[in-house]
């Protein structure tokens, strides 16, 4: 049974859906600690990194083999992450204390998206905050999403992009899916989001 986070119950320290790109494996060692002691529950959902990277490369012809591929490059990505100080889970709940999911065991169970390379771990991770009525920040190598070179606040239509995945926009505007995106290779701009501080980024939504 998925457990449902309650908005209308008062939380001093909200739990939080935070994806964790592969773009940042180098920089755990830095990220994985601001996670861990943030003072608030966490659930990380990993992305797919080397490991999605590779199946891409095998160009594997049929598209339910190459998306159950990269959910379980997904997994492969969480023991990582899992690896510098942080629990793993299989278990899709509102998080109590900061935890890496291992997402394969649920999407199998729930199949819930479309078996696309259009779909990605970020719309996954999406999907997770959704289910478990949670916020979802999102942690990439860059500011957030640009246009025209300059770095857009707030976003409340799809626009072109390339830092997430084709599906990902739609996907949270439809579902009202609060969503930030910050530069995770920035572990202080890190530190002041998770308490709450106003900090550069993108964010996503029309509830804000």
């Amino acid at each position: 049974m998925v457990q449902i986070f309650d908005r209308s119950r008062s939380y001093t320290k909200n739990p939080i859906v935070v994806k964790l790109g592969g773009s940042l494996s180098m920089r755990l060692s830095e990220i994985v600690p601001v996670l861990r002691d943030a003072g608030r529950p966490v659930l990380v959902v990993p992305g797919g990194g080397l490991f999605a990277d590779m199946i891409r490369k095998l160009q594997v012809g049929d598209e339910s083999a190459a998306h159950w591929m990269a959910v379980a490059a997904m997994e492969q990505y969480g023991w990582f992450v899992a690896s510098y100080g942080l629990e793993p889970t299989d278990v899709l709940a509102v998080p109590e204390r900061p935890v890496v999911l291992l997402p394969y065991r649920c999407m199998r169970e729930c199949d819930p998206l479309p078996h696309s390379w259009d779909i990605t771990s970020d719309t996954i991770a999406a999907w997770v905050a959704g289910v478990l009525g949670l916020d979802l920040v999102i942690l990439k190598a860059v500011d957030g999403i640009s246009k025209g070179g300059v770095n857009l606040v707030k976003i409340q239509e799809p626009v072109e992009t390339e830092v997430v995945d084709p599906c990902f926009l739609t996907y949270v505007l439809e579902k009202k899916i609060r969503t930030t995106i910050i530069n995770g290779s920035l572990p202080d701009r890190l530190v002041k989001f998770l308490k709450g501080e106003v900090v550069p980024g993108t964010a996503i939504g029309t509830t804000f």
